[in-house]
């Protein structure tokens, strides 16, 4: 049986040529206030793929993300920003994409339709049983995804999923799947839009919540950041002259001496 695909249903506009600049920005804003409230109605499904995330990593167990186009890119983005806003190896969190690295910045034909590519990617990371892999795929039916996502059933390894369509492969492949049904686009199918929203809301979730929870963050402070630019710099400092109520100077002495805002903070907690 053919699954209706949501994400592929007719645009609520039409005529979109004929519309004033005014009217498109009109519309298609209109459209993406609707995606933090399909957000929201799967946040329990979320909570237990974090959750499920956290018991493996604190057992030495990886995130991985797999997908195809948008999906995949989307994915690459937030496993390349957790080292630099967490401070955790490069390493613990990867973005996979059918067509491999050249794929981020040009479409690679017919990349995401080997099934078999997926599996072979993660064996090339060693991908194990304490890892967790999600497969990202607003269609659900992506077959370098579904591929993987089969293997790392049957060999152990949790899977989930975020996908735009319920039923499709993607929903019922994965172990702990996330459907965040978000309707039509604006342009018909174009699932870089609504749907690419929604799953990079919910990949910020998954990855900070993940973070939170292992403890990289306190308070709500970016303690353990990668100190790469004068921007970060300057921020560590700020938040050292908060930390231990000392002056600009003294901060950003301690800081870089230590390398991170935890560390320069913990070194002098107890000193008079």
């Amino acid at each position: 049986m053919t699954v209706q695909k949501i994400t592929e249903s007719t645009s609520r506009y039409d005529h979109l040529e004929a519309m004033s600049t005014a009217e498109l920005l009109r519309h298609i804003n209109t459209e993406d206030r609707t995606v933090p409230q399909a957000v929201s109605e799967v946040l329990l499904a979320i909570g237990e793929l974090v959750d499920a995330i956290v018991e493996r990593m604190n057992r030495g167990g990886r995130l991985f993300y797999l997908g195809a186009g948008t999906s995949g890119r989307l994915g690459i983005v937030d496993a390349s920003e957790c080292p630099p806003t967490f401070g955790v190896p490069h390493g613990l969190v990867i973005g996979l994409i059918a067509g491999g690295d050249a794929a981020i910045r040009k479409a690679v034909e017919f990349a995401e339709d080997d099934r078999e590519q997926g599996w072979k990617d993660l064996q090339d990371h060693d991908v194990g049983a304490d890892d967790v892999v999600i497969g990202i795929a607003a269609s659900g039916d992506t077959p370098y995804v579904i591929g993987a996502l089969e293997k790392c059933n049957v060999q152990g390894i949790l899977t989930g999923g975020i996908t735009c369509n319920p039923g499709s492969a993607l929903a019922t492949t994965a172990q702990l799947p996330i459907v965040v049904v978000v309707g039509p686009e604006f342009v018909t199918g174009s699932t870089r839009m609504k749907s690419g929203t929604a799953q990079k809301l919910v990949l910020n979730m998954i990855s900070t919540s993940v973070m939170i929870k292992l403890g990289r963050v306190k308070g709500n402070r970016m303690v353990d950041m990668q100190l790469s630019n004068h921007k970060l710099i300057d921020r560590g400092t700020r938040m050292v002259m908060d930390g231990l109520a000392v002056d600009y100077d003294t901060a950003n002495a301690l800081l870089k001496e230590f390398g991170s805002v935890r560390k320069a903070v913990e070194s002098q907690r107890g000193k008079p």
